[in-house]
């Protein structure tokens, strides 16, 4: 059998890359079980700048779950609660990354793959790409916490309206106008777009963008759960690095800086 879930490096950007095209990459439960491996691989490789999810093929990001083992693997609460354990794992491991994490989004962007969508940094999206979670269709609970990070990008009342209709053909400029979506461009130009965007990224000072990546979470937070101590020092190591002398040396030379993460 193939691997269900492929990891490649291309210079100073990790692809992580659902491959399930006959299924349009619905998730199955050894995608997530695999998934924790990958992102650690690409988490501890400093040539790694950004990681960028897509799916491979030209139907689909992601259409949600493996539904083929719902009879098998989540016959009822019980083997819900160990779906959830697993796919928790890898959830879990992208959300922790430390580097910029872009979803690559064409074609079927549906249910769960809403859900690993609004768990990236940024979202690209062809003009093709299509949305929905069509839970109320299946009669099954969403988890709150899924719906926080959503409602989070595009409101409450946005929110229910992809609940309550269960509709899956929200398009590319209807999820632009919500927010769930950065960029829209033509799908001819969706991978080369993506990747200029990373490798523009890539460019950057990566302690300054692990800084703000990091004060961003902790402001979703509330006020008292906030750890500032860590801003603190995430801020000071930019000040402190060699990166910092290299980004103003850059200025005054009138050049591209060279970043090394230090």
């Amino acid at each position: 059998m193939s691997e269900t879930l492929l990891l490649e490096k291309d210079g100073p950007i990790g692809w992580i890359v659902f491959n399930q095209p006959e299924k349009r990459n619905a998730v199955s439960q050894e995608m997530w079980q695999r998934m924790p491996d990958h992102v650690a691989d690409l988490a501890a490789d400093d040539a790694i700048r950004v990681v960028i999810l897509r799916g491979a093929g030209d139907r689909a990001f992601v259409s949600g779950a493996d539904i083929s083992q719902f009879k098998d693997r989540r016959r009822n609460m019980d083997d819900e609660a160990e779906y959830r354990r697993i796919s928790s794992k890898g959830q879990e491991a992208l959300q922790g990354l430390a580097k910029p994490l872009l979803a690559m989004i064409h074609g079927a962007c549906i249910g769960g793959g809403v859900g690993i969508a609004i768990g990236c940094d940024l979202r690209i999206a062809a003009d093709d790409a299509r949305f929905g979670i069509p839970a109320a269709r299946l009669g099954l609970g969403y988890h709150y916490r899924g719906m926080e990070k959503l409602m989070g990008l595009i409101g409450p009342a946005y929110t229910k309206e992809l609940f309550f209709t269960a509709r899956t053909d929200f398009s590319a400029q209807d999820a632009l106008r919500m927010g769930l979506v950065n960029q829209v461009v033509p799908k001819a130009e969706l991978e080369g777009f993506t990747r200029e965007y990373a490798l523009r990224i890539a460019r950057n000072a990566p302690l300054t963008i692990r800084s703000a990546k990091t004060t961003v979470e902790q402001l979703l937070r509330p006020a008292a759960e906030r750890d500032l101590a860590l801003l603190d020092r995430l801020i000071a190591d930019c000040f402190d690095s060699e990166d910092y002398r290299e980004g103003v040396r850059a200025f005054e030379e009138k050049r591209r800086p060279q970043f090394r993460g230090r």
